[in-house]
């Protein structure tokens, strides 16, 4: 089977894209973590399939597979990248995308400056819906690991994310913590793990600890947990620039119900082939 493909990035957060509309793809979980080897397949922290919408009401779907081959439910920065791709692809012409995931809808703009802003929907803070084992809803948690007790702020995103605030992120274990939160038991679905020092009201320097891929340049959806964190337990300003490893986004949120915004670059690098 020999599949083109695209290879993208947000903020060095990079992806291997196919369009999965004029080829199948049908990857196994295997091919996946051979695709994502930046030794011997092309490298990247996730494939993203490009396909046929499922509803009526949106223009694509959109499926995200981390480097161990785990489907996950959202990615920022990949979405940023998937509207950059089906318009480069000439898949579409559309200014705003209604594009389907396995968390919900989720809605693209191109913008004049050529950034990509994505509505990432409202966050979830019930542990329920995270999900996360907790007896009652709260703005921060202490947990348990390695022999120690941490603060923890938990938001989903359309997918999970423990945000713990340090002094510095230079300095913050996010390999040793990351990996073991990942994990931790009162995550089923395991977690992505933001590591967040505020500078001020509206800026914030970030790491993120991903599940199934490791520490990042970038995560998107990480930035806009993060944001809603320092949001909820009043550190934050609405709208608040966020420093990662890669570059700088832009996330705002207004607060309760209301969604999380997110802006930022999408990059194609270059285009391929692959046998598998």
């Amino acid at each position: 089977m020999v599949l083109s493909f695209t290879k993208m990035h947000g903020l060095g957060n990079d992806f291997v894209v196919f369009d999965a509309i004029n080829q199948k793809v049908d990857l196994t979980t295997r091919q996946i973590q051979f695709i994502a080897d930046r030794h011997f397949g092309i490298g990247c922290d996730q494939v993203l399939l490009v396909e046929s919408p499922r509803s009526l009401d949106t223009d694509f779907y959109y499926r995200i597979f981390n480097a161990d081959g785990a489907e996950v439910e959202q990615c920022g920065n990949g979405a940023r990248c998937f509207a950059n791709f089906v318009q480069l692809a000439g898949l579409s012409g559309k200014e705003i995308l209604h594009v389907g995931t396995r968390s919900g809808s989720i809605h693209l703009r191109h913008e004049e400056d050529g950034l990509v802003r994505v509505n990432m929907g409202a966050p979830r803070l019930e542990p329920a819906l995270i999900p996360f084992e907790a007896e009652t809803q709260s703005n921060h948690y202490l947990i348990e690991i390695d022999d120690k007790c941490l603060k923890i702020a938990v938001v989903s995103m359309g997918n999970p994310h423990a945000v713990l605030q340090v002094k510095s992120v230079a300095d913050a274990p996010v390999k040793k913590i990351g990996s073991l939160l990942e994990r931790h038991p009162r995550f089923p679905q395991r977690v992505n793990v933001g590591f967040m020092a505020i500078k001020d009201r509206g800026h914030i320097d970030l790491r993120v600890f991903e599940r199934g891929a490791g520490e990042t340049l970038a995560c998107g959806s990480g930035a806009c947990a993060a944001v809603v964190a320092g949001r909820m337990n009043g550190l934050l300003d609405e709208q608040v620039e966020v420093s990662l490893p890669g570059g700088t986004l832009m996330i705002s949120w207004a607060g309760d119900e209301a969604p999380v915004w997110m802006s930022g670059p999408a990059i194609q690098v270059f285009e391929g082939k692959i046998e598998l």
